[in-house]
Order: C-alpha cells, then sequence, then structure tokens
C-alpha cells in the first residue's frame, strides 16, 4: 500500500469519528460559555491519555468545565476538593476493620473513577500529592499490602489558583512534570461574559447528555495511533525539547544563565502524542509542524524551570519557550 493510499485510508477513519467530537462540544457549550481553548485541551488529555493541570484565580469556570465534559461520557467520575487537612486515605481509600467477621476490608477512595476532578490540588499538603502521584504515573493504587490497578480511561483534570494566594502550596516538579498540560485560563470577554451572567443569573440550568462511550474512546485513540508524523517532524520536536536544555548548542545565545533544568523526555513523548490528537481534532490524517507549535507552549511550561537571574529579569518560561520556537528551524 502507497502512502497516499494509507493517509486517504486514516482519513476516511478520522472523518467518521469526527462527528462524535463536534457532539461533545455541543454538550458542553450548553453549560460552558466560550473557554474554547480549555474545552479542546481537556479532550485532548482524554483522548491521548494524559493528565492536565489548569490555572486560574477562582470563578473562570474551571470546575464546571471538567463536570462538562465528565457528564458527556459515559464514565464513572469523582470530585476530590482538596484542603490542607485531607489525609491521603481520603483519596486512595483504606483498611477498615469488621469487627463481626474479624478481618480487614479494602473501602476504595475517589480515586478510582474514569475522571477525577482534584479541585484546588495545590491546598493539599506533600503527603496527598505523593499518594496522587502513584496513581498518576502507575495507574495504580496502594491500600496496605494490596496494589489496585485503576481502570481505563483514567484522567485526572486538577485545577489550582496562582501559587501567590493565601493557603496554596507549591506542587513538587516531579508531579508537575507528570501532567501532560499545563493550562493558563483566562478571563472571558466582555461579550461572553454577558452571556454568562444571563445564564447564571437567572438559574436557566441545561442538561448535559453523555454522547461518548468507553468504546467510541478506544476506537478515537486507535485512529489516532494510525494518524502519520513525518521523520522530519520528529526531529523537530527532539530539537525543540533539547534547545530547552543546551541552548548554546543551537546558536540560541540570549537564553544563557536563564535556565535552570529544561523539558524531561517526557516533553517529547508528549509532543508527539499531543500532535496527533491535534491533527484529529482538525481533521487531518498526518501531522504538521503547526500542531506542534499550537501545543507546545502548554506542554513545556511547566518542565522549562527558570533560574533566579530570569525571575531577576522578568522573564517566564513562556517566555523562553517563545525563544525556542522562534529559533529553532521548521521542516
Amino acid at each position: 500500500m502507497s502512502q497516499s493510499e494509507y493517509l486517504n485510508q486514516v482519513l476516511e477513519r478520522v472523518q467518521v469519528q469526527h462527528s462524535l467530537i463536534d457532539k461533545v462540544y455541543q454538550e458542553m457549550s450548553k453549560v460552558v460559555v466560550g473557554q474554547k481553548y480549555m474545552l479542546e485541551r481537556l479532550l485532548m488529555g482524554l483522548l491521548s491519555g494524559g493528565h492536565i493541570l489548569l490555572e486560574g484565580v477562582p470563578g473562570l469556570a474551571k470546575t464546571t468545565t471538567v463536570q462538562a465534559l465528565a457528564q458527556t461520557l459515559k464514565a464513572d467520575f469523582k470530585r476530590i476538593q482538596f484542603t490542607p487537612d485531607l489525609l491521603p486515605a481520603d483519596l486512595v481509600g483504606t483498611q477498615i476493620y469488621s469487627p463481626k467477621t474479624g478481618d480487614f476490608y479494602i473501602k476504595k477512595g475517589p480515586v478510582f473513577a474514569n475522571i477525577v476532578l482534584a479541585d484546588e490540588i495545590n491546598r493539599a499538603p506533600a503527603k496527598v500529592q505523593s499518594a496522587l502521584l502513584e496513581a498518576m504515573q502507575e495507574r495504580q493504587v496502594t491500600i496496605g499490602d494490596e496494589t489496585f490497578n485503576l481502570e481505563e480511561p483514567f484522567l485526572v483534570l486538577a485545577t489550582q489558583n496562582p501559587v501567590e494566594q493565601e493557603g496554596t502550596y507549591p506542587l513538587p516538579e516531579a508531579q508537575v512534570d507528570r501532567f501532560m498540560l499545563k493550562l493558563h485560563v483566562d478571563y472571558p470577554t466582555r461579550d461572553e461574559e454577558l452571556e454568562i451572567m444571563n445564564r447564571m443569573a437567572y438559574a436557566r440550568k441545561e442538561t448535559v447528555e453523555p454522547v461518548l462511550g468507553m468504546e467510541e474512546i478506544s476506537t478515537m485513540r486507535s485512529v489516532i495511533n494510525d494518524i502519520h508524523v513525518d521523520e522530519k517532524v520528529n526531529h523537530y520536536i527532539v530539537d525543540l525539547v533539547n534547545a530547552t536544555r543546551n541552548p548554546q548548542s543551537y546558536g540560541i545565545k540570549d537564553l544563557d544563565g536563564l535556565i535552570e533544568y529544561g523539558a524531561s523526555p517526557r516533553a517529547s513523548i508528549f509532543l508527539n502524542k499531543l500532535a496527533r490528537v491535534y491533527a484529529f481534532l482538525q481533521g487531518r490524517a498526518f501531522v504538521i509542524p503547526n500542531d506542534i507549535k499550537s501545543i507546545g507552549t502548554d506542554v513545556l511550561r511547566h518542565r522549562v524551570i527558570i533560574s533566579f537571574e530570569a525571575e531577576a529579569e522578568e522573564k517566564t518560561s513562556e517566555d523562553i519557550i517563545e525563544k525556542v520556537f522562534d529559533s529553532i528551524p521548521v521542516p
């Protein structure tokens, strides 16, 4: 089979599945106004099996959007409100003694769900974050001496307030790196806010219908796996990630001393995965370099750790990532 024939076959499968994606958008728009960027990225996390961290000030519909996505799926959904007094057992579950039988039995926690909303994740202490880390990375939970596998799909969608706010703990770098995407959620436009006010102030409630089941998600993931990524695009991805570690090797002199740590190899893996998902959402059977640029900042912003010198110069990780993308030649 020639490459063009292969791409045509994949394109036919992409087009068949794309109508379901449109239905998901339609259902979510019943309760979420605007926020197309956030909706698209949440779907990308679902289809790639990657966890997502949403950061923004309170009141920007982060929790509402995640709940709306869960309602469009025929899946188990749990919401966990993270607080300073939360314990690991409140998250994963615990062993409980039964006086009648004289034995211990396992009571599973809310992390045993397909979609877990970790609300205000940076308000809980380190012990709780460590318990969540095993679930996110290994897709399993250990309670006592027993280890339980989590069912697919398993997706942690976490919201956090900016670290500068009262009562927040910075998340450990190891845990932040487990999130495939970190999104910055911004304020709505004037017109969007007017519509939000008209909907919410008059308590006009809409019902979101489930349109996607586990079988449909599995089929979409299979199609996404077959989306073509040219070898030149793969080299482009690796060059971008390497440039965050060794900018001098790529002739980027403006970044000397500004980067404490560059992106980990997870960044390369996630860029490849998400580029295929992004191409799928655009209705294509192949990845183009612009797909990498579209999702690059969300994949890299929490993986590029800036130095004190960069902070003194009021540079952000986004500034550094933008410089890298401007400097690496596009294939």
